[in-house]
């Protein structure tokens, strides 16, 4: 259902997220998550585009948040490199539905709706204070 792409955002803003506000180079990123290098750095520069990360060059540089984990959402990293696409009229583009979606597509856009609504709820700080003995990114 997702990209690779919104799966490695994720990841690499959760890792960011753990060592807020401490920035990490792209290497030590990448060896967290589990992300090629080549892929992490496009992933960077669309999210630094869209201002969720900040990237400074040279010594003592590197990536971190460019906000408070609990002031970034699911969703702003989702939409920052993948934006959730709403069924708003009929994909098939049957003048009969218009705007009026079908069963299947009302129940498609409902579901992307809840997950929209999902991800705009829950930021990256809650995902680390959550109470699972699974800890995001880490083995224990």
């Amino acid at each position: 259902m997702f990209s690779q792409t919104v799966e490695y955002a994720l990841r690499a803003v959760v890792h960011l997220a753990m060592k807020s506000p401490e920035a990490q180079t792209t290497a030590e990123i990448a060896a967290a998550t589990k992300i090629p290098v080549a892929y992490l750095s496009k992933v960077l520069q669309g999210l630094r585009a869209q201002k969720i990360v900040r990237l400074q060059r040279g010594i003592g540089g590197g990536v971190s948040l460019a906000h408070h984990p609990s002031n970034l959402t699911i969703l702003d990293v989702v939409n920052a490199v993948e934006p959730i696409q709403r069924i708003k009229t009929c994909p098939l583009e049957l003048k009969s539905h218009g705007k009026r979606l079908c069963s299947l597509h009302g129940r498609m856009d409902d579901s992307l709706k809840q997950m929209e609504h999902t991800f705009a709820a829950t930021t990256l700080q809650e995902l680390l204070l959550k109470s699972n003995p699974s800890v995001p990114l880490c083995e224990k």
